[in-house]
């Protein structure tokens, strides 16, 4: 009988967002939430 044991470690860094990342991802998650909104209207019409 043979045992096979795998030992893994995740190390997770914490990373700092300067203010021009952070306005740039708000935007994106803004414009993503706009499209994704108008995707749904978009597609209750087609009902």
């Amino acid at each position: 009988m043979t045992i096979n044991i795998l030992f893994l470690s995740i190390t997770v860094k914490i990373r700092k967002v300067n203010p021009e990342e952070a306005a740039h991802q708000s935007k994106v998650e803004e414009l993503y939430q706009k499209n994704r909104d108008q995707q749904i209207s978009i597609r209750r019409l087609m009902r």
